[in-house]
């Protein structure tokens, strides 16, 4: 079987500002899930800080068979997600996946992009 249900990530910010133009220059953080598994996959993400309780969870489905990219910038409910705050995430699945983390940040015009597989258990 390929995958974990539970994921962590350690290490989240994302920058406030972007030198970029559009969405695809913004600064973001992202979380991608794969689903190899014949059902969805229904996940929570929960947001951790220094100075506050966590936020969340922010509710994430993966259907079957398939992949998703999900933005921290576009978590809402229940609560956007802050920019320029430190922060770690924790995500919860039903069905085993597969979880990596991506940040672009477009703060100055010479691009950083950082990848990474997050922690499983």
């Amino acid at each position: 079987m390929i995958g974990k249900t539970t994921w962590a990530i350690p290490e989240g910010y994302i920058p406030g500002q972007s030198t970029g133009e559009g969405r695809a220059l913004e600064s973001h953080e992202t979380i991608s899930v794969l689903n190899p598994n014949d059902q969805d996959a229904r996940m929570e993400l929960t947001i951790f800080f220094a100075d506050r309780e966590p936020a969340g969870p922010y509710a994430l489905t993966v259907p079957a068979r398939r992949t998703r990219h999900f933005r921290f910038n576009d978590l809402s409910d229940p609560e956007p997600v802050p920019r320029d705050t430190d922060y770690a995430s924790l995500l919860r699945s039903d069905v085993p996946v597969v979880a990596q983390h991506t940040r672009l940040d477009s703060r100055q015009p010479a691009l950083a992009l950082l990848s990474t597989i997050a922690f499983s258990e």
